[in-house]
């Protein structure tokens, strides 16, 4: 009705008409954000970080912010946990988080780490917030329920994004640096799968912006050969998809990114980018990577 009321008459052209040129307008309008999530084998390495932390800073400056990053912890909180003494679990690449493991990651993931992202982004003169799930009630999550034998502790699957406090950030033109820690509003954290919260945030935020979601690491993309970073991927689709697994040509551990990223497509984010985090603003371009769309 309101869509309707706001319509012009009298012109000689049809009411669809204007409803078309009007909901396009709308469109039109909505600002890019660019959610990106950075792999940990960069986090693991200063130099590379530091490069990457560099380009990202002139990318979002560039946007005049609209650019969230979510980071993973690398392989810190497994050294440190080492020299505790704290014995590590993993289960199909998943970590069981117990008490003591929780402590160790939420230090690593929302303590230094993040603060690290934070602290260089600034130096760089890219002004940026440093978040976990807990800090303004931002990502709400729950326990993840034990499957069969094997409990994963506090680890957390997310319920709900805030996404009018991530909003309220980015129209002040501030870069939102998310850590993979959650929490359950009962006062429990939880840890979180970093590529889980960048889905769910682009997934999120695709509600009031034009959202891109890339994931940056040290591949050149989505290959054919795993260990050929020039047999990139450019593009894919669900029907190269469905071709290229009923092909087996896709390494086996891409394929959950790329069925997470057309889940994420499906709930309304514009594009997902997967590839090297050296070449940032060409990923944000299009001119690098495999682009994964819904055309």
């Amino acid at each position: 009705a309101l869509l309707h009321s706001r319509l012009p008459t009298g012109c000689g052209l049809p009411r669809q008409y204007y409803r078309a040129c009007f909901a396009s307008s709308i469109q039109i309008s909505m600002k890019k954000i660019y959610v990106i999530k950075i792999g940990g084998n960069i986090i693991d390495d200063e130099e590379k970080l530091a490069a990457f932390l560099k380009s990202f800073a002139t990318q979002s400056i560039a946007n005049n912010g609209g650019l969230v990053l979510v980071h993973g912890g690398g392989k810190l909180a497994t050294r440190l946990a080492e020299q505790m003494g704290i014995e590590q679990q993993l289960v199909d690449g998943r970590r069981i988080t117990d008490a003591e493991t929780l402590k160790i990651v939420t230090m690593v993931y929302a303590g230094y780490i993040n603060k690290n992202i934070v602290a260089q982004l600034q130096a760089n003169g890219c002004n940026a917030i440093g978040l976990s799930g807990a800090d303004g009630n931002v990502i709400l999550a729950h326990k993840r329920t034990a499957k069969g034998d094997v409990d994963y502790g506090f680890a957390g699957d997310i319920n709900e994004v805030n996404t009018d406090l991530l909003k309220a950030l980015l129209e002040q033109q501030m870069t939102v640096v998310l850590a993979p820690i959650t929490h359950d509003k009962k006062g429990q954290l939880l840890n979180t799968n970093a590529d889980t919260i960048a889905q769910e945030t682009a997934k999120a935020l695709s509600a009031v912006y034009d959202v891109s979601l890339i994931y940056s690491f040290e591949k050149s993309g989505v290959l054919l050969d795993a260990n050929d970073d020039s047999t990139v991927i450019p593009a894919i689709d669900p029907s190269s998809f469905r071709e290229l697994k009923a092909q087996q040509k896709i390494f086996a551990g891409m394929i959950p990114k790329l069925d997470n990223a057309f889940a994420a497509l499906d709930s309304g984010v514009k594009k997902v980018i997967i590839g090297k985090a050296e070449l940032l603003e060409q990923l944000i371009n299009g001119e690098s990577g495999t682009t994964i769309s819904n055309e």
